[in-house]
């Protein structure tokens, strides 16, 4: 089974879908198979925190829908940040309806999540047509993207002024467009690049030596990680779909019976659904290569961390599991953790520290002895 292989090998199995085999190549490159839960409500709080964990992640989970103040700001901010820190964007939309409105969901309204997040997930009690109809909007929505593009630069995140207020890197108001705001208060000139972008779904099999060498999982030096980062690039113009599976919450009626449906309609639509959201790897055949991203996964604190077990809930129906229990035990891939992160006094320390225990929690799966 294609879990107890390392994700380096498993990027490079026959009949990858392409942001999977990016994700593998990535998640080798950086040591991480840790997704950061965005649980805020601002753009702010958004892109300051994908600031300070992003170094430590290969995926942020965002719910677009929470953000008070979502808008171009936030989606510009958030790409740029994911460009630069090297990690995927997945919208946690849990789609659930008719295909004619998903679609709309998916591609329309002030959160056009198709045009920025890699990843969605979606439930298949609506029957497994969800699946195409996000896959046609996705499609349609990915066109528009292949004409030339002026983008906007930015970078940067938000800092604070000097009477405590929150304060952007960026200027993004205005009729002339986004500004490189100067530390001295005077708005920078504008950056305006056109790029062509050509529309792809295929990624790329071989890799150059020096990425073949760090995305060996536990390889590499820190030298040989920033140089397969770069040869890595932008990941690949496409989209790709997370079904709900299982999920963390006591009582939750998704059934065994109901884990296999979806592992069934996976299977049926490869070139659209990259994996699953789920307690335990679904991955059971032989050709079955997908994702399984774990939330309700939680560490002790760094004080308690030496002699407790991790928390077994949080008193509203959510459980937790360890890292050690979720990847090495139950074969999970991608560990997602919210407000253990979150609620740290230093989140970008906090991040690291899941990193590294997911990460050991792998190579114990995979039998790997070193960081």
């Amino acid at each position: 089974m294609s879990h107890t292989l390392q994700f380096s090998a498993r990027a490079d199995l026959p009949n990858n879908h392409p942001l999977n085999v990016y994700l593998y190549r990535l998640i080798s490159i950086k040591r991480s198979n840790l997704c950061v839960s965005a649980d805020v409500n601002s753009t702010t709080a958004l892109l300051r925190l994908a600031e300070e964990v992003g170094d430590s992640i290969c995926v942020l989970k965002t719910h677009a829908d929470i953000v008070d103040d979502f808008g171009d700001r936030t989606i510009t901010g958030l790409r740029e940040i994911s460009r630069r820190k090297k990690f995927l964007i997945f919208e946690d939309r849990k789609f659930g309806d008719i295909g004619s409105t998903v679609q709309a969901q998916y591609t329309r309204g002030p959160l056009r999540i198709a045009s920025w997040a890699h990843l969605t997930n979606a439930h298949i009690f609506p029957g497994p047509a969800i699946i195409t109809a996000l896959h046609s909007a996705a499609n349609s929505a990915l066109q528009s993207l292949v004409h030339n593009v002026s983008t906007e630069i930015t970078a940067g995140t938000p800092h604070i002024s000097s009477d405590g207020e929150e304060e952007d890197d960026f200027d993004f108001g205005g009729e002339d467009g986004i500004r490189p705001r100067s530390r001295s208060g005077r708005k920078g000139s504008v950056v305006t690049a056109t790029t062509t972008i050509s529309q792809t779904f295929e990624g790329t099999r071989r890799t150059p030596a020096s990425l073949a060498r760090a995305a060996s999982a536990g390889e590499g030096d820190d030298s040989d990680r920033a140089e397969a980062l770069d040869a890595l690039g932008d990941p690949p113009l496409a989209r790709g779909l997370l079904l709900l599976a299982e999920m963390s919450s006591e009582g939750n009626l998704m059934t065994a019976a109901y884990a296999q449906e979806c592992l069934d309609a996976a299977r049926a639509h490869p070139d659209f659904v990259v994996g699953f959201i789920a307690q335990r790897t679904l991955n059971e055949g032989r050709e079955d290569n997908f994702v399984t991203l774990t939330p309700g996964v939680s560490l002790p604190s760094a004080e308690e961390e030496a002699a407790s077990s991790a928390r077994a809930g949080d008193g509203l129906g959510q459980q937790y599991r360890t890292p050690a229990k979720v990847v090495a035990g139950d074969g999970c891939d991608v560990v997602i953790v919210g407000r253990g992160i979150l609620g740290a006094r230093d989140r970008a320390r906090e991040a690291e520290r899941y990193r590294v225990a997911a990460w050991k929690a792998y190579e114990s799966r995979v039998g790997k002895g070193k960081r």
